[in-house]
Protein backbone atom coordinates (compact mmCIF):
# COMPACT_ATOMS: atom_id res chain seq x y z
CA UNK A 1 0.00 0.00 0.00
CA UNK A 2 1.43 3.35 -1.01
CA UNK A 3 1.65 6.15 1.49
CA UNK A 4 -1.57 8.15 1.71
CA UNK A 5 -3.68 5.39 0.08
CA UNK A 6 -6.95 4.34 1.66
CA UNK A 7 -6.77 1.17 3.86
CA UNK A 8 -7.88 -2.04 2.18
CA UNK A 9 -9.01 -5.45 3.39
CA UNK A 10 -7.64 -8.81 2.31
CA UNK A 11 -9.81 -8.80 -0.83
CA UNK A 12 -8.63 -5.40 -1.95
CA UNK A 13 -11.83 -3.53 -1.01
CA UNK A 14 -11.40 -0.07 0.43
CA UNK A 15 -12.31 0.05 4.08
CA UNK A 16 -14.24 3.04 5.44
CA UNK A 17 -12.35 5.23 7.85
CA UNK A 18 -13.94 6.06 11.19
CA UNK A 19 -13.27 9.38 12.88
CA UNK A 20 -12.85 9.45 16.64
CA UNK A 21 -15.89 10.28 18.69
CA UNK A 22 -16.48 11.09 22.32
CA UNK A 23 -17.70 8.32 24.51
CA UNK A 24 -20.92 10.24 24.98
CA UNK A 25 -21.91 10.03 21.30
CA UNK A 26 -24.99 7.89 21.71
CA UNK A 27 -25.68 6.57 18.21
CA UNK A 28 -22.00 6.03 17.33
CA UNK A 29 -22.58 6.95 13.69
CA UNK A 30 -19.58 8.55 11.99
CA UNK A 31 -20.41 11.54 9.84
CA UNK A 32 -18.80 10.08 6.74
CA UNK A 33 -20.88 6.91 7.06
CA UNK A 34 -24.10 8.74 7.73
CA UNK A 35 -23.72 10.87 4.65
CA UNK A 36 -24.16 14.58 4.28
CA UNK A 37 -27.21 14.66 6.53
CA UNK A 38 -25.46 15.97 9.62
CA UNK A 39 -28.75 16.88 11.22
CA UNK A 40 -29.44 13.22 11.96
CA UNK A 41 -25.97 12.79 13.43
CA UNK A 42 -26.02 15.86 15.62
CA UNK A 43 -29.29 15.21 17.38
CA UNK A 44 -28.00 12.16 19.20
CA UNK A 45 -30.42 12.54 22.10
CA UNK A 46 -33.47 14.29 20.68
CA UNK A 47 -34.39 14.46 17.01
CA UNK A 48 -36.29 17.73 16.82
CA UNK A 49 -37.10 20.15 14.04
CA UNK A 50 -34.14 22.37 13.25
CA UNK A 51 -35.27 24.91 10.65
CA UNK A 52 -35.09 27.84 13.05
CA UNK A 53 -32.81 30.60 11.86
CA UNK A 54 -29.66 31.38 9.91
CA UNK A 55 -27.60 29.13 12.14
CA UNK A 56 -29.40 26.08 10.76
CA UNK A 57 -26.92 25.16 8.08
CA UNK A 58 -26.15 21.59 7.10
CA UNK A 59 -22.64 20.55 7.93
CA UNK A 60 -20.91 19.29 4.84
CA UNK A 61 -18.31 16.62 4.43
CA UNK A 62 -14.88 17.78 3.36
CA UNK A 63 -15.49 16.12 -0.01
CA UNK A 64 -18.50 18.32 -0.64
CA UNK A 65 -18.35 21.95 -1.47
CA UNK A 66 -20.57 24.60 0.04
CA UNK A 67 -22.75 24.57 -3.03
CA UNK A 68 -23.63 20.89 -2.79
CA UNK A 69 -27.25 19.96 -2.37
CA UNK A 70 -28.69 16.79 -0.81
CA UNK A 71 -25.35 15.05 -0.47
CA UNK A 72 -24.11 15.47 -4.06
CA UNK A 73 -20.74 17.07 -4.68
CA UNK A 74 -20.73 20.74 -5.47
CA UNK A 75 -20.14 21.70 -9.07
CA UNK A 76 -17.88 24.55 -7.94
CA UNK A 77 -14.89 23.46 -5.83
CA UNK A 78 -14.88 24.76 -2.27
CA UNK A 79 -11.34 26.05 -2.74
CA UNK A 80 -12.24 28.56 -5.44
CA UNK A 81 -10.69 31.91 -4.52
CA UNK A 82 -13.15 34.55 -3.33
CA UNK A 83 -16.02 32.09 -3.75
CA UNK A 84 -19.25 32.73 -1.90
CA UNK A 85 -21.25 29.93 -0.26
CA UNK A 86 -23.56 29.74 -3.24
CA UNK A 87 -20.75 29.00 -5.67
CA UNK A 88 -20.61 32.55 -7.05
CA UNK A 89 -17.30 34.39 -7.16
CA UNK A 90 -17.52 37.40 -4.87
CA UNK A 91 -15.49 39.63 -7.19
CA UNK A 92 -17.75 38.84 -10.19
CA UNK A 93 -21.25 38.82 -8.69
CA UNK A 94 -23.05 42.15 -9.18
CA UNK A 95 -26.66 41.19 -8.37
CA UNK A 96 -28.73 42.05 -5.29
CA UNK A 97 -27.65 40.69 -1.93
CA UNK A 98 -31.00 39.05 -1.26
CA UNK A 99 -30.55 36.83 -4.33
CA UNK A 100 -27.07 35.89 -3.21
CA UNK A 101 -28.48 35.02 0.21
CA UNK A 102 -31.15 32.78 -1.31
CA UNK A 103 -28.56 30.98 -3.44
CA UNK A 104 -26.15 30.48 -0.55
CA UNK A 105 -28.94 29.08 1.67
CA UNK A 106 -30.85 27.23 -1.04
CA UNK A 107 -30.49 23.85 0.69
CA UNK A 108 -32.77 25.04 3.50
CA UNK A 109 -34.77 27.68 1.62
CA UNK A 110 -35.80 25.20 -1.06
CA UNK A 111 -37.78 23.22 1.53
CA UNK A 112 -39.88 26.28 2.37
CA UNK A 113 -40.39 27.10 -1.29
CA UNK A 114 -41.51 23.51 -1.84
CA UNK A 115 -44.08 23.88 0.96
CA UNK A 116 -45.40 27.04 -0.70
CA UNK A 117 -45.63 25.22 -4.04
CA UNK A 118 -47.59 22.43 -2.34
CA UNK A 119 -50.05 24.96 -0.93
CA UNK A 120 -50.54 26.62 -4.32
CA UNK A 121 -51.12 23.25 -5.96
CA UNK A 122 -53.67 22.20 -3.35
CA UNK A 123 -55.41 25.57 -3.63
CA UNK A 124 -55.65 25.18 -7.40
CA UNK A 125 -57.18 21.72 -6.98
CA UNK A 126 -59.61 23.04 -4.40
CA UNK A 127 -60.60 25.93 -6.67
CA UNK A 128 -61.56 23.40 -9.36
CA UNK A 129 -63.19 20.73 -7.18
CA UNK A 130 -64.61 22.75 -4.26
CA UNK A 131 -64.93 26.37 -5.41
CA UNK A 132 -67.38 27.27 -2.62
CA UNK A 133 -64.65 26.55 -0.02
CA UNK A 134 -61.71 27.94 -1.98
CA UNK A 135 -62.72 31.58 -2.24
CA UNK A 136 -60.40 33.89 -0.23
CA UNK A 137 -63.18 35.26 2.07
CA UNK A 138 -64.18 31.79 3.31
CA UNK A 139 -63.11 30.71 6.79
CA UNK A 140 -61.13 27.71 5.60
CA UNK A 141 -59.07 29.88 3.23
CA UNK A 142 -58.48 32.51 5.92
CA UNK A 143 -57.08 29.73 8.10
CA UNK A 144 -54.84 28.61 5.23
CA UNK A 145 -53.66 32.18 4.56
CA UNK A 146 -52.80 32.53 8.27
CA UNK A 147 -50.41 29.58 8.05
CA UNK A 148 -48.90 30.58 4.71
CA UNK A 149 -48.39 34.15 5.89
CA UNK A 150 -46.80 32.88 9.09
CA UNK A 151 -44.36 30.76 7.09
CA UNK A 152 -43.41 33.69 4.87
CA UNK A 153 -43.03 35.99 7.89
CA UNK A 154 -40.79 33.41 9.51
CA UNK A 155 -38.53 33.45 6.46
CA UNK A 156 -38.39 37.24 6.38
CA UNK A 157 -37.30 37.71 10.00
CA UNK A 158 -34.33 35.41 9.45
CA UNK A 159 -32.85 38.15 7.24
CA UNK A 160 -32.35 40.19 10.43
CA UNK A 161 -30.92 37.16 12.25
CA UNK A 162 -33.99 36.46 14.42
CA UNK A 163 -35.63 33.06 14.96
CA UNK A 164 -38.34 32.39 12.38
CA UNK A 165 -40.81 31.50 15.13
CA UNK A 166 -40.97 35.18 16.12
CA UNK A 167 -42.11 36.13 12.62
CA UNK A 168 -44.78 33.43 12.74
CA UNK A 169 -45.94 34.61 16.15
CA UNK A 170 -46.11 38.29 15.18
CA UNK A 171 -48.00 37.48 11.99
CA UNK A 172 -50.63 35.70 14.08
CA UNK A 173 -50.94 38.77 16.32
CA UNK A 174 -51.24 41.07 13.27
CA UNK A 175 -53.79 38.76 11.62
CA UNK A 176 -56.02 38.79 14.70
CA UNK A 177 -55.90 42.56 15.20
CA UNK A 178 -56.78 43.16 11.56
CA UNK A 179 -60.02 41.26 12.17
CA UNK A 180 -59.13 38.26 9.99
CA UNK A 181 -58.88 35.60 12.70
CA UNK A 182 -62.56 35.00 13.40
CA UNK A 183 -62.80 31.30 12.63
CA UNK A 184 -66.35 30.79 13.83
CA UNK A 185 -67.47 27.19 13.47
CA UNK A 186 -63.92 25.84 13.17
CA UNK A 187 -62.91 25.84 16.86
CA UNK A 188 -62.60 22.05 16.93
CA UNK A 189 -60.35 22.18 13.88
CA UNK A 190 -58.10 24.69 15.68
CA UNK A 191 -57.97 22.41 18.72
CA UNK A 192 -57.08 19.46 16.51
CA UNK A 193 -54.18 21.37 14.91
CA UNK A 194 -52.81 22.44 18.29
CA UNK A 195 -53.01 18.90 19.60
CA UNK A 196 -51.22 17.58 16.52
CA UNK A 197 -48.38 20.04 17.16
CA UNK A 198 -48.09 18.80 20.74
CA UNK A 199 -48.22 15.18 19.58
CA UNK A 200 -45.42 15.86 17.12
CA UNK A 201 -43.22 17.40 19.82
CA UNK A 202 -43.78 14.57 22.30
CA UNK A 203 -43.20 11.80 19.74
CA UNK A 204 -39.91 13.39 18.72
CA UNK A 205 -38.93 13.67 22.37
CA UNK A 206 -39.70 10.00 22.98
CA UNK A 207 -37.83 8.87 19.87
CA UNK A 208 -34.80 10.90 20.93
CA UNK A 209 -34.54 9.55 24.47
CA UNK A 210 -31.68 7.09 24.86
CA UNK A 211 -31.65 4.69 27.78
CA UNK A 212 -27.89 4.12 27.62
CA UNK A 213 -27.17 7.83 27.86
CA UNK A 214 -29.50 8.20 30.80
CA UNK A 215 -27.86 5.28 32.61
CA UNK A 216 -24.44 6.86 32.17
CA UNK A 217 -25.39 10.45 33.04
CA UNK A 218 -28.53 9.89 35.08
CA UNK A 219 -27.50 11.79 38.19
CA UNK A 220 -26.51 15.02 36.47
CA UNK A 221 -29.45 14.81 34.05
CA UNK A 222 -31.79 14.30 37.01
CA UNK A 223 -30.35 17.32 38.82
CA UNK A 224 -30.47 19.54 35.72
CA UNK A 225 -34.05 18.45 35.04
CA UNK A 226 -35.70 18.55 38.45
CA UNK A 227 -33.94 21.18 40.55
CA UNK A 228 -34.21 24.17 38.15
CA UNK A 229 -37.73 23.13 37.12
CA UNK A 230 -39.04 22.91 40.68
CA UNK A 231 -37.47 26.22 41.68
CA UNK A 232 -38.69 28.08 38.58
CA UNK A 233 -42.23 26.75 38.89
CA UNK A 234 -42.35 27.60 42.60
CA UNK A 235 -41.07 31.15 41.98
CA UNK A 236 -43.57 31.79 39.17
CA UNK A 237 -46.49 30.30 41.10
CA UNK A 238 -45.68 32.39 44.18
CA UNK A 239 -45.31 35.64 42.25
CA UNK A 240 -48.44 34.93 40.19
CA UNK A 241 -50.40 34.48 43.39
CA UNK A 242 -49.07 37.74 44.84
CA UNK A 243 -49.25 39.96 41.75
CA UNK A 244 -52.08 38.56 39.62
CA UNK A 245 -54.09 36.84 42.38
CA UNK A 246 -53.90 33.54 40.53
CA UNK A 247 -54.91 30.44 42.54
CA UNK A 248 -52.01 28.18 43.39
CA UNK A 249 -52.99 25.44 40.94
CA UNK A 250 -53.23 27.98 38.12
CA UNK A 251 -49.88 29.45 39.15
CA UNK A 252 -48.27 26.00 39.06
CA UNK A 253 -49.80 25.35 35.62
CA UNK A 254 -48.37 28.66 34.40
CA UNK A 255 -44.96 27.80 35.82
CA UNK A 256 -44.95 24.41 34.11
CA UNK A 257 -45.72 26.06 30.77
CA UNK A 258 -42.93 28.62 31.19
CA UNK A 259 -40.28 26.23 32.53
CA UNK A 260 -40.11 24.02 29.43
CA UNK A 261 -36.96 24.55 27.34
CA UNK A 262 -37.31 25.04 23.59
CA UNK A 263 -35.83 22.01 21.77
CA UNK A 264 -36.13 23.92 18.50
CA UNK A 265 -33.74 26.67 19.59
CA UNK A 266 -31.36 24.40 21.48
CA UNK A 267 -30.91 21.76 18.79
CA UNK A 268 -30.44 24.38 16.07
CA UNK A 269 -27.67 26.09 18.03
CA UNK A 270 -26.01 22.79 18.92
CA UNK A 271 -25.90 21.81 15.26
CA UNK A 272 -24.06 25.05 14.53
CA UNK A 273 -21.61 24.36 17.36
CA UNK A 274 -21.01 20.84 16.06
CA UNK A 275 -20.19 22.32 12.68
CA UNK A 276 -17.71 24.71 14.37
CA UNK A 277 -16.25 21.85 16.49
CA UNK A 278 -17.10 23.56 19.78
CA UNK A 279 -17.75 21.56 22.95
CA UNK A 280 -17.37 18.16 21.31
CA UNK A 281 -14.50 17.01 23.51
CA UNK A 282 -16.39 17.67 26.75
CA UNK A 283 -19.58 15.71 26.16
CA UNK A 284 -21.62 18.91 26.58
CA UNK A 285 -23.78 18.27 23.51
CA UNK A 286 -25.06 14.97 24.89
CA UNK A 287 -25.81 16.48 28.28
CA UNK A 288 -27.71 19.45 26.85
CA UNK A 289 -29.79 17.26 24.51
CA UNK A 290 -30.72 14.93 27.36
CA UNK A 291 -31.51 17.78 29.76
CA UNK A 292 -33.75 19.50 27.19
CA UNK A 293 -35.68 16.33 26.42
CA UNK A 294 -36.22 15.29 30.03
CA UNK A 295 -37.17 18.84 31.05
CA UNK A 296 -39.86 19.01 28.39
CA UNK A 297 -41.22 15.55 29.20
CA UNK A 298 -41.54 16.42 32.91
CA UNK A 299 -43.09 19.85 32.25
CA UNK A 300 -45.67 18.61 29.74
CA UNK A 301 -46.67 15.60 31.82
CA UNK A 302 -47.06 17.59 35.05
CA UNK A 303 -48.97 20.30 33.20
CA UNK A 304 -51.41 17.61 32.06
CA UNK A 305 -51.85 16.43 35.64
CA UNK A 306 -52.47 19.93 37.02
CA UNK A 307 -54.81 21.00 34.24
CA UNK A 308 -56.81 17.78 34.70
CA UNK A 309 -57.31 18.59 38.36
CA UNK A 310 -58.25 22.22 37.61
CA UNK A 311 -61.03 21.28 35.19
CA UNK A 312 -62.13 18.14 37.00
CA UNK A 313 -65.73 18.13 38.23
CA UNK A 314 -65.36 14.96 40.31
CA UNK A 315 -64.87 14.54 44.05
CA UNK A 316 -61.68 15.52 45.89
CA UNK A 317 -60.61 11.87 46.17
CA UNK A 318 -60.88 11.37 42.42
CA UNK A 319 -58.98 14.61 41.81
CA UNK A 320 -56.14 13.38 44.03
CA UNK A 321 -56.07 10.09 42.11
CA UNK A 322 -55.96 11.87 38.72
CA UNK A 323 -52.17 11.90 38.67
CA UNK A 324 -51.39 8.29 39.62
CA UNK A 325 -54.16 6.88 37.45
CA UNK A 326 -53.03 9.03 34.52
CA UNK A 327 -49.46 7.79 34.96
CA UNK A 328 -50.63 4.18 34.95
CA UNK A 329 -52.82 4.59 31.88
CA UNK A 330 -50.09 6.42 29.95
CA UNK A 331 -47.37 3.89 30.80
CA UNK A 332 -49.51 0.84 30.03
CA UNK A 333 -50.81 2.22 26.73
CA UNK A 334 -47.36 3.44 25.66
CA UNK A 335 -45.69 0.14 26.50
CA UNK A 336 -48.25 -2.00 24.69
CA UNK A 337 -48.49 0.21 21.61
CA UNK A 338 -44.72 0.76 21.45
CA UNK A 339 -44.09 -2.98 21.73
CA UNK A 340 -46.48 -3.53 18.82
CA UNK A 341 -44.53 -1.01 16.72
CA UNK A 342 -41.31 -2.99 17.28
CA UNK A 343 -42.71 -5.88 15.24
CA UNK A 344 -45.45 -4.34 13.10
CA UNK A 345 -44.60 -3.97 10.29
CA UNK A 346 -41.54 -6.12 9.78
CA UNK A 347 -38.34 -4.17 9.11
CA UNK A 348 -37.97 -6.15 5.88
CA UNK A 349 -41.30 -4.87 4.57
CA UNK A 350 -41.05 -2.70 1.48
CA UNK A 351 -42.79 0.26 3.09
CA UNK A 352 -41.72 -0.37 6.68
CA UNK A 353 -40.77 3.24 7.51
CA UNK A 354 -43.90 4.71 5.96
CA UNK A 355 -46.19 2.31 7.81
CA UNK A 356 -44.30 2.87 11.06
CA UNK A 357 -44.72 6.63 10.66
CA UNK A 358 -48.48 6.35 10.14
CA UNK A 359 -48.89 3.94 13.06
CA UNK A 360 -46.75 6.14 15.33
CA UNK A 361 -48.80 9.25 14.54
CA UNK A 362 -51.99 7.25 15.05
CA UNK A 363 -50.77 5.99 18.42
CA UNK A 364 -49.89 9.49 19.61
CA UNK A 365 -53.24 10.83 18.45
CA UNK A 366 -55.16 8.04 20.19
CA UNK A 367 -53.16 8.66 23.37
CA UNK A 368 -53.76 12.43 23.56
CA UNK A 369 -57.33 12.58 22.30
CA UNK A 370 -58.39 9.38 24.03
CA UNK A 371 -57.06 10.60 27.38
CA UNK A 372 -59.15 13.75 27.00
CA UNK A 373 -62.26 11.69 26.27
CA UNK A 374 -61.85 9.47 29.35
CA UNK A 375 -61.05 12.45 31.58
CA UNK A 376 -57.37 11.70 32.33
CA UNK A 377 -55.57 14.34 30.29
CA UNK A 378 -52.23 13.66 31.98
CA UNK A 379 -52.08 10.19 30.39
CA UNK A 380 -51.91 11.62 26.86
CA UNK A 381 -48.44 13.18 26.88
CA UNK A 382 -46.92 10.30 28.86
CA UNK A 383 -48.50 7.78 26.49
CA UNK A 384 -46.97 9.62 23.50
CA UNK A 385 -43.47 9.65 24.97
CA UNK A 386 -43.63 6.04 26.17
CA UNK A 387 -44.94 4.79 22.82
CA UNK A 388 -42.10 6.42 20.89
CA UNK A 389 -39.45 5.43 23.45
CA UNK A 390 -40.42 1.73 23.54
CA UNK A 391 -40.73 1.57 19.75
CA UNK A 392 -37.33 3.21 19.30
CA UNK A 393 -35.65 0.61 21.52
CA UNK A 394 -36.63 -2.13 19.08
CA UNK A 395 -35.77 -0.04 16.02
CA UNK A 396 -32.29 0.69 17.41
CA UNK A 397 -31.66 -3.02 17.87
CA UNK A 398 -32.50 -3.49 14.20
CA UNK A 399 -30.21 -0.63 13.15
CA UNK A 400 -27.30 -2.17 15.07
CA UNK A 401 -27.37 -5.11 12.63
CA UNK A 402 -27.29 -2.93 9.50
CA UNK A 403 -24.25 -2.05 7.42
CA UNK A 404 -23.22 1.58 7.02
CA UNK A 405 -24.90 1.83 3.61
CA UNK A 406 -28.11 0.20 4.86
CA UNK A 407 -28.12 2.47 7.91
CA UNK A 408 -27.77 5.55 5.72
CA UNK A 409 -30.70 4.49 3.53
CA UNK A 410 -32.73 3.64 6.64
CA UNK A 411 -32.18 7.04 8.27
CA UNK A 412 -33.05 9.04 5.17
CA UNK A 413 -36.67 7.88 5.39
CA UNK A 414 -36.83 7.10 9.13
CA UNK A 415 -39.77 7.94 11.37
CA UNK A 416 -37.94 10.88 13.05
CA UNK A 417 -37.17 12.36 9.62
CA UNK A 418 -40.82 12.11 8.60
CA UNK A 419 -41.89 13.71 11.89
CA UNK A 420 -39.38 16.48 11.20
CA UNK A 421 -41.05 17.09 7.83
CA UNK A 422 -44.46 17.08 9.49
CA UNK A 423 -43.23 19.75 11.91
CA UNK A 424 -42.46 22.05 8.99
CA UNK A 425 -46.22 22.17 8.40
CA UNK A 426 -47.20 22.32 12.07
CA UNK A 427 -44.63 24.88 13.21
CA UNK A 428 -46.32 27.92 11.57
CA UNK A 429 -49.66 26.45 12.65
CA UNK A 430 -48.59 26.31 16.29
CA UNK A 431 -47.05 29.78 16.53
CA UNK A 432 -49.64 31.54 14.38
CA UNK A 433 -52.52 30.08 16.39
CA UNK A 434 -51.08 31.23 19.70
CA UNK A 435 -50.36 34.66 18.21
CA UNK A 436 -53.91 35.10 16.96
CA UNK A 437 -55.22 34.86 20.52
CA UNK A 438 -53.52 38.17 21.40
CA UNK A 439 -56.11 40.91 20.94
CA UNK A 440 -54.84 44.42 21.70
CA UNK A 441 -58.36 45.62 22.50
CA UNK A 442 -58.68 43.38 25.55
CA UNK A 443 -55.07 43.32 26.77
CA UNK A 444 -54.55 44.59 30.30
CA UNK A 445 -51.40 46.53 31.04
CA UNK A 446 -50.85 45.05 34.49
CA UNK A 447 -50.99 41.51 33.06
CA UNK A 448 -48.23 42.34 30.57
CA UNK A 449 -46.11 44.09 33.20
CA UNK A 450 -46.42 41.43 35.86
CA UNK A 451 -46.15 38.71 33.21
CA UNK A 452 -42.79 40.06 32.06
CA UNK A 453 -41.69 40.18 35.70
CA UNK A 454 -42.72 36.55 36.21
CA UNK A 455 -40.74 35.42 33.17
CA UNK A 456 -37.66 37.40 34.26
CA UNK A 457 -37.66 36.26 37.90
CA UNK A 458 -38.43 32.65 36.99
CA UNK A 459 -35.60 32.60 34.44
CA UNK A 460 -33.11 34.05 36.95
CA UNK A 461 -34.02 31.39 39.50
CA UNK A 462 -33.66 28.69 36.84
CA UNK A 463 -30.23 29.95 35.78
CA UNK A 464 -28.94 30.12 39.34
CA UNK A 465 -30.06 26.64 40.34
CA UNK A 466 -29.12 25.11 36.97
CA UNK A 467 -25.56 26.31 37.54
CA UNK A 468 -25.54 24.73 40.99
CA UNK A 469 -26.83 21.49 39.45
CA UNK A 470 -23.79 21.22 37.17
CA UNK A 471 -21.39 20.71 40.10
CA UNK A 472 -20.08 17.21 40.64
CA UNK A 473 -18.38 16.70 37.27
CA UNK A 474 -15.02 17.72 35.88
CA UNK A 475 -16.39 20.54 33.70
CA UNK A 476 -14.86 24.00 33.86
CA UNK A 477 -16.78 26.98 35.20
CA UNK A 478 -17.34 28.34 31.69
CA UNK A 479 -18.64 24.99 30.46
CA UNK A 480 -21.03 24.77 33.42
CA UNK A 481 -22.20 28.31 32.66
CA UNK A 482 -22.86 27.36 29.04
CA UNK A 483 -24.94 24.35 30.06
CA UNK A 484 -26.85 26.72 32.34
CA UNK A 485 -27.82 29.23 29.63
CA UNK A 486 -28.91 26.42 27.30
CA UNK A 487 -32.01 26.12 29.49
CA UNK A 488 -32.96 29.77 28.99
CA UNK A 489 -34.75 29.86 25.57
CA UNK A 490 -38.49 29.12 25.56
CA UNK A 491 -40.63 28.76 22.45
CA UNK A 492 -41.81 25.45 21.05
CA UNK A 493 -43.51 23.91 24.07
CA UNK A 494 -44.98 27.27 25.12
CA UNK A 495 -46.66 27.60 21.72
CA UNK A 496 -48.17 24.13 22.13
CA UNK A 497 -49.21 24.33 25.80
CA UNK A 498 -50.09 28.03 26.08
CA UNK A 499 -53.57 27.78 24.51
CA UNK A 500 -54.48 24.40 26.06
CA UNK A 501 -56.06 25.83 29.19
CA UNK A 502 -58.02 28.38 27.15
CA UNK A 503 -59.29 25.66 24.82
CA UNK A 504 -60.42 23.56 27.79
CA UNK A 505 -62.10 26.55 29.44
CA UNK A 506 -64.00 27.30 26.23
CA UNK A 507 -64.98 23.64 25.80
CA UNK A 508 -66.40 23.37 29.34
CA UNK A 509 -70.13 22.73 29.56
CA UNK A 510 -70.53 25.92 31.57
CA UNK A 511 -67.85 28.46 30.64
CA UNK A 512 -66.63 30.21 33.79
CA UNK A 513 -65.59 33.86 33.23
CA UNK A 514 -62.97 33.48 35.96
CA UNK A 515 -61.41 30.42 34.32
CA UNK A 516 -61.48 32.09 30.91
CA UNK A 517 -59.62 35.10 32.35
CA UNK A 518 -57.03 32.92 34.11
CA UNK A 519 -56.49 30.80 30.99
CA UNK A 520 -56.10 33.98 28.94
CA UNK A 521 -53.40 35.18 31.34
CA UNK A 522 -51.54 31.87 30.94
CA UNK A 523 -51.59 32.31 27.16
CA UNK A 524 -50.45 35.96 27.25
CA UNK A 525 -47.54 35.23 29.59
CA UNK A 526 -46.56 32.25 27.40
CA UNK A 527 -46.29 34.62 24.44
CA UNK A 528 -44.18 37.02 26.51
CA UNK A 529 -41.85 34.14 27.42
CA UNK A 530 -41.37 33.31 23.74
CA UNK A 531 -40.71 36.94 22.75
CA UNK A 532 -38.23 37.63 25.55
CA UNK A 533 -36.28 34.37 25.78
CA UNK A 534 -36.19 32.73 22.33
CA UNK A 535 -34.08 35.32 20.45
CA UNK A 536 -31.99 36.27 23.49
CA UNK A 537 -31.29 32.64 24.36
CA UNK A 538 -30.22 31.80 20.80
CA UNK A 539 -27.97 34.88 20.62
CA UNK A 540 -26.33 34.13 23.96
CA UNK A 541 -25.67 30.51 23.08
CA UNK A 542 -24.13 31.43 19.73
CA UNK A 543 -22.08 34.42 20.90
CA UNK A 544 -20.69 32.86 24.08
CA UNK A 545 -19.84 29.44 22.65
CA UNK A 546 -16.44 30.48 21.16
CA UNK A 547 -15.39 31.93 24.53
CA UNK A 548 -16.81 29.35 26.91
CA UNK A 549 -16.41 26.05 25.03
CA UNK A 550 -13.27 24.28 23.92
CA UNK A 551 -12.55 23.96 20.23
CA UNK A 552 -11.51 20.58 18.95
CA UNK A 553 -12.57 17.23 17.56
CA UNK A 554 -14.30 14.58 19.62
CA UNK A 555 -11.97 12.11 21.26
CA UNK A 556 -12.47 8.81 22.97
CA UNK A 557 -12.46 9.01 26.76
CA UNK A 558 -12.12 6.20 29.25
CA UNK A 559 -14.41 7.93 31.73
CA UNK A 560 -17.43 10.09 31.15
CA UNK A 561 -16.29 13.74 31.26
CA UNK A 562 -19.40 14.72 33.15
CA UNK A 563 -18.79 12.40 36.07
CA UNK A 564 -16.25 12.88 38.85
CA UNK A 565 -12.86 11.37 38.16
CA UNK A 566 -10.49 10.46 40.97
CA UNK A 567 -7.37 12.57 40.43
CA UNK A 568 -4.07 10.81 40.00
CA UNK A 569 -0.58 12.13 39.56
CA UNK A 570 -0.53 11.25 35.89
CA UNK A 571 -3.95 12.64 35.16
CA UNK A 572 -3.18 15.83 37.05
CA UNK A 573 -0.03 16.45 35.08
CA UNK A 574 -1.71 15.70 31.78
CA UNK A 575 -4.62 17.98 32.57
CA UNK A 576 -2.25 20.83 33.22
CA UNK A 577 -0.84 20.40 29.82
CA UNK A 578 -4.19 20.78 28.08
Amino acid sequence: MTQGAAPQDSQGDILPTRPLHTKLDIQKIPEDEAGADATQNAATIILTPTSLNLTNTTAQNSNYGPGSVSGYPATTPATTPNATPGGVRGDEYKGPKWWLYIRSHWVNTSELVALLAIFLGLWAMGWVLLPEYSQPPTVIMRIAFLFVGAQISGILVTFVHLPDMLGMLFFGVLYANLGLANFEGYQKFELFLREMALINIMLLAGLGLDGDAFKRLWFMILRLTLLPTIVEVAAIAGLANLTLSMPWLWGIALGLVITAVSPNVVVTVMLKLKEDRLGLNSGIHTLIYAMTTCNDVVAIFMFGVIISVIFSTTSLTQQVLQGPIGIGIGLVFGYLYGSMLQYLPSRNATYANGLRFVLTILGGTISVMGSRVIGYTSAGALGCVTTAFIARIGWRREEARLTAQQLQAQQIASVPKRLDLMWKFLKPVSFALIGKEINFNVLQGHVIGYGALLVLVGSLFRLAFAYLSTYGGNLSRKERAYITISGFPKATVQAALGPVALDMARAASVASPEQLALAGNVLIISVLAIIFTAPLGAILMLRLAPYWLKHGDAVEAVDSPTTPIAPTLGSTNSSKGT
